[in-house]
């Protein structure tokens, strides 16, 4: 594929490339994203797109000083990784997404971090950790039911980053009824939320906290690693990424019938 280029994404271009494929400004979830990543900015975050003039936008990488870090890790001093996504299966495995890290590696090294660290699963959902392995990064800690956490350290005496390790505590917090995390961080999940408030109230008939995280610290308490979707009900978590309205009915269909 010929004039690939990374394209690094403003409050005033971001709708020229989108958001995870996304650009079309009447896409709640992406209207939502771009306010998010405004303020974002102002955090230290990039948000870089593989951008080519035969297919357009065909990959991306988040990150954030790992101090603002939307995931529920302890990364002060890092740059963290929030999301990295080539979307074409035909153009997986040719390097794009090694070009993206290096940029965000290149960034972390120009603002003097200590280093990169990344959330992974062996799941869906998120970035598996077999490229970042190839980068050179390791695997620092882990977390349930497949989560790991992986650093590429610039700094040998340097503290490691570590998960949150708190899930079971934060639990706690919700034994009765159902209980909802979620955030604008990704763009897919504003549509779904809205889908499932409304099942919620027609089919279920049942009161829910809805708990939008609106703030990095938030997002760190979180009950999960991924932090900014979580489902929980009667004190445990029953989904830790975003899911469709389907999804959200064939799970509490089977809660409901215990």
């Amino acid at each position: 594929m010929s004039n690939v280029q990374v394209m690094t994404m403003t409050a005033e271009n971001i709708f020229d490339f989108g958001f995870c494929g996304t650009r079309s400004i009447e896409h709640e979830g992406c209207r939502r994203k771009a306010e998010w990543f405004k303020k974002r900015q102002l955090e230290g975050m990039k948000y870089k797109v593989l951008y080519s003039e035969e297919k357009g936008s065909i990959g991306l990488i988040e990150y954030i000083p790992g101090e603002y870090s939307w995931r529920a890790i302890e990364a002060d001093g890092y740059m963290a990784i929030h999301c990295l996504c080539i979307f074409t299966k035909s153009i997986r495995n040719k390097g794009y997404a090694s070009q993206l890290i290096d940029e965000c590696i290149k960034d972390a090294k120009e603002a003097k971090k200590h280093g990169v660290a990344v959330v992974t699963r062996k799941g869906a959902w998120m970035v598996g950790k077999e490229i970042f392995l190839k980068k050179g990064f390791e695997v620092m800690d882990t977390a349930p039911p497949d989560f790991e956490l992986l650093v590429k350290g610039f700094k040998k005496n340097a503290p490691a980053p570590r998960f949150k390790g708190h899930w079971e505590e934060v639990l706690k917090k919700y034994p009765e009824g159902l209980t909802i995390f979620w955030s604008d961080q990704c763009p897919y999940i504003a549509k779904s939320m809205k889908e499932i408030i409304e099942i919620i109230s027609e089919r279920y008939r049942i009161r829910a906290k809805i708990i939008e995280i609106t703030n990095h610290k938030q997002a760190q308490d979180a009950p999960s690693p991924y932090a900014v979707f979580s489902l929980i009900y009667d004190g445990n978590l029953l989904a830790f990424h975003p899911i469709s309205s389907r999804r959200f009915k064939n799970i509490m269909d089977k809660e409901l019938k215990r």
